[in-house]
């Protein structure tokens, strides 16, 4: 007669976080005997034998008792999941968590953008100091200036957030935001090919997978945290971009003038932009 023992450890929903253990030893060819210690929580771990006795008897396969021990993974957490002080589902706050998610990648890219424009406008105006022809150095500020207004005509390129009301909290500001940027379309988006859509199903299945596993007052936390993030970025985005603004209004306004006063007038512009508060914060970032 073959005897086979099998240890399962199961986390007790007792607040000390003792390890409830339950020992099976299955008798093949014959029939199975079983002497669970009910330490805690006795019909939970009683449904939890059951389901792992109906596991073994219908597939011994290893794919079956991975789905199993998911299961059970899941079953625990429900268990334990005691909801969110917002009322919000579990369903609703990964909803949320992926918004946040997508959105915040759009944002990167922007915010990459429009500090990447004023940094090497920072690194053309350095150069051009050694230039002394003035007619020389006139036409290299109209260039480089140019080069960067020019990403207010591309619309696609940097996204339209909104202003941010005076009563309205952050998380209702982030998310009216989000609105808004997934209703434009992204810079460069196209028709997907079907391995890219396979590709994104399958990171997206891996990130629900991720948050099953964990409660919905743990999700709702994660959201908290990449709200307030996005938050800031939102900020530090709308600075760079009022700067960009502001310099196409002023390069417009200029060109009625001589060129002499015009000149005089460019290099203004452009040190007003790289002493502003708004650049200065962010133009020592390490880019990862």
């Amino acid at each position: 007669m073959k005897i086979k023992s099998i240890s399962l450890e199961i986390p007790s929903l007792a607040a000390s976080a003792i390890f409830t253990r339950l020992q099976i030893v299955e008798i093949v060819g014959n029939k199975a005997a079983y002497q669970p210690n009910f330490t805690s929580s006795p019909r939970l771990i009683t449904t939890i034998y059951l389901l792992y006795l109906l596991t073994v008897f219908f597939s011994a396969s290893s794919n079956l008792v991975g789905k199993f021990t998911q299961s059970v993974r899941r079953m625990v957490q429900d268990a334990k999941d005691e909801g969110t002080a917002s009322g919000l589902t579990k369903e609703e706050v990964i909803e949320t968590n992926e918004r946040l998610r997508a959105v915040r990648i759009r944002m990167d890219e922007s915010y990459d953008t429009a500090k990447k424009a004023l940094v090497t406008l920072m690194g053309k105006y350095n150069d051009s100091k050694s230039v002394h022809n003035v007619f020389q150095r006139y036409n290299l500020l109209k260039a480089m200036i140019k080069e960067v207004i020019r990403l207010e005509t591309q619309y696609w390129t940097l996204v339209d957030i909104p202003k941010q009301e005076k009563q309205e909290t952050v998380p209702a500001f982030v998310l009216r935001a989000c609105s808004i940027m997934e209703k434009t379309q992204k810079s460069g988006e196209g028709v997907k090919t079907s391995a890219r859509l396979a590709e994104e199903a399958q990171e997206r299945r891996e990130r629900i997978d991720r948050l099953e596993d964990m409660t919905t007052a743990q999700i709702e936390a994660e959201n908290t945290q990449m709200t307030n993030d996005l938050y800031r970025l939102l900020k530090k985005y709308s600075g760079l971009r009022n700067l960009i603004r502001q310099l196409k209004t002023e390069y417009t306004n200029a060109k009625i003038y001589p060129m002499l006063f015009r000149y005089t007038m460019l290099k203004d512009m452009i040190k007003d932009i790289l002493l502003h508060p708004d650049y200065m914060e962010v133009c020592h970032e390490v880019d990862a």
